[in-house]
């Protein structure tokens, strides 16, 4: 009983005080809510992770299509009909509704042109766009003393000695002065030193289709 009137005493002295002095209590430091993460929403756009498809820089009225030539055929607003087609050996593809296409021997913008009028039988107005997005009918190849020797796409049209610089320049010991490319039996010489200096340029002629550049 008597610690009980002792603690009751203890709390009204110190109102008192706090009366008299016209002191405020001391202020409750002011709790800050923890941080919260907002909820992610279920329709929030997330990336794609589909690669965008790197179209081969070729003149798509020039270039003439090949077998093991890869394409891309995109019919707009018609996504059943779009597809990647990778050329037969026989020259063909195969289309939805059309059936065999022959792409073999034709630009982009001719194929493009045809498909479009074969599916206007079932398609109103259709618009057919045409991209090569890898050459395998179309190379050349170099060998010999350079430092990147192989096949390389013939995608535009490529004179020797750019033919020559794609092939990351030559060796030490290359004899740049008898290079030699061979086409179809004939072999024809080409003088790296001459060209480079303004001299004897036809030389420097644009490959064809199935050159062999040799470096000795």
């Amino acid at each position: 009983m008597l610690s009980r009137l002792l603690r009751l005493f203890t709390v009204f002295s110190a109102l008192a005080l706090v009366v008299v002095s016209g002191q405020n209590p001391p202020a409750q430091p002011e709790q800050t809510p923890p941080e919260t993460t907002p909820p992610i929403s279920a329709d929030a756009p997330k990336e794609s992770g589909t690669p965008a498809v790197a179209a081969t820089p070729v003149d798509p009225n020039t270039f003439v299509l090949g077998p093991e030539d890869i394409i891309v055929i995109q019919v707009w607003r018609e996504p059943e009909f779009s597809r990647t087609a990778v050329i037969r050996p026989d020259g063909r593809i195969t289309m939805p509704l059309i059936k065999e296409v022959v792409a073999s021997g034709q630009t982009p913008n001719q194929l493009g042109a045809q498909l479009a009028k074969r599916l206007s039988e079932y398609i109103k107005d259709p618009q057919v766009d045409v991209t090569v997005i890898q050459i395998r009918s179309q190379k050349y190849y170099i060998t010999g003393e350079v430092n990147k020797a192989g096949s390389f796409p013939l995608a535009v049209p490529t004179r020797v000695l750019e033919a020559l610089m794609n092939a990351g320049g030559f060796r030490d010991f290359a004899n740049t002065k008898k290079i030699v490319i061979l086409r179809k039996g004939e072999r024809l010489k080409f003088n790296y030193k001459e060209v480079i200096k303004g001299k004897n340029t036809e030389q420097n002629i644009f490959l064809e289709n199935g050159d062999y550049i040799i470096v000795p």
